[in-house]
């Protein structure tokens, strides 16, 4: 109600108003699905027109998280999602209107870099702090540790195996980077490794990355910023939405579960060594990946720009 009072007379005097990017059709965090669909509200009582654009949804667990999408769906000008799981989800929670999958707006920013090692020797690292309770929905303290421990015996085993030098990254800061300290903290092999503690605004992303030869996900951000750079990825998997995305690059293969990080301190490093052994496929099969991810995500200005042009 006070996200409604505060903003509604500055909704009332926008033309058009988007409703779009990242996973925001969802009620993971117990706020996204109101909040947004809160700001639909206002601009359908406003009488302006609204899109919903390259959204990812999911997940939509309760029962006013599903009704409040639907209703923001229901009174879209139109409505496009960045994958075919997104579509899915959304037809199953009884949204009726036209879907269309576009990709994620972001790989509009695609900047493929020029050049390519001969073989992958420095990897960036992006990490999610997973059942962190400054972060994350519901705080596990056994949770949290098993999973920085897991992934620091797996990064001292990439080094020590690959001989690779590793760098953190943050694409939500500071939350990602006080994740990477507690990890690199637990390394071995702490002197191979480097955090890069800033805000690294999009276009800065994309050029510090491009600058590494492959790219350890668990952030969305991170593997598409890496695409958007023709740079390749191992993730891993901590939410749906990052096995959709591997998925629709066609990449399942060289996606990993948080579980499977726990469970096997090795899977890094073999999934890595598949990467070195076959890196000139790897390099040539990431920059067409990268050049349709572009191509699909330009789509979707055709339908922002059809909404300006009808509204």
């Amino acid at each position: 109600m006070t996200t409604y009072q505060s903003n509604k007379k500055y909704v009332s005097q926008f033309d058009l108003l988007i409703i779009g990017g990242g996973g925001i059709l969802m009620d993971f965090y117990r706020r996204e699905a109101h909040l947004y669909s809160t700001y639909a509200l206002m601009a359908k009582h406003a009488k302006v027109p609204y899109i919903v654009y390259g959204c990812g949804a999911g997940p939509l667990d309760t029962i006013t998280g599903r009704l409040m999408i639907r209703l923001m769906c229901k009174h879209a000008f139109n409505i496009s999602v960045r994958d075919p799981e997104s579509k899915d989800l959304l037809e199953k929670i009884g949204v009726k209107k036209e879907i269309k999958v576009i990709g994620d707006p972001a790989f509009t920013l695609y900047s493929p870099k020029d050049s390519y090692s001969n073989e992958p020797k420095e990897v960036a690292v992006s990490c999610v702090p997973m059942y962190n309770a400054n972060y994350w929905p519901f705080g596990d303290v056994d949770k949290y540790e098993s999973y920085t421990t897991g992934m620091a015996k797996n990064l001292d085993h990439l080094i020590e195996k690959e001989h690779v030098n590793i760098t953190f990254f943050a694409t939500k800061y500071p939350q990602d980077v006080y994740v990477t300290k507690d990890i690199q903290k637990k390394m071995k092999h702490q002197s191979k490794t480097k955090i890069i503690d800033e805000n690294l605004k999009p276009m800065k992303l994309i050029d510090v990355v491009s600058k590494y030869d492959a790219v350890i996900g668990t952030r969305l951000h991170s593997l598409i910023i890496a695409t958007c750079s023709a740079t390749p990825v191992i993730a891993i998997s901590y939410h749906p939405k990052v096995t959709n995305f591997m998925r629709l690059t066609g990449n399942e293969k060289r996606c990993l579960t948080i579980e499977d990080i726990q469970k096997d301190e090795m899977i890094i490093s073999r999934s890595f060594s598949v990467i070195r052994e076959n890196w000139k496929e790897v390099v040539s099969e990431t920059k067409k990946i990268a050049a349709k991810a572009y191509e699909e995500a330009s789509k979707g200005k055709e339908l922002m720009m059809k909404a300006v042009k009808d509204k």
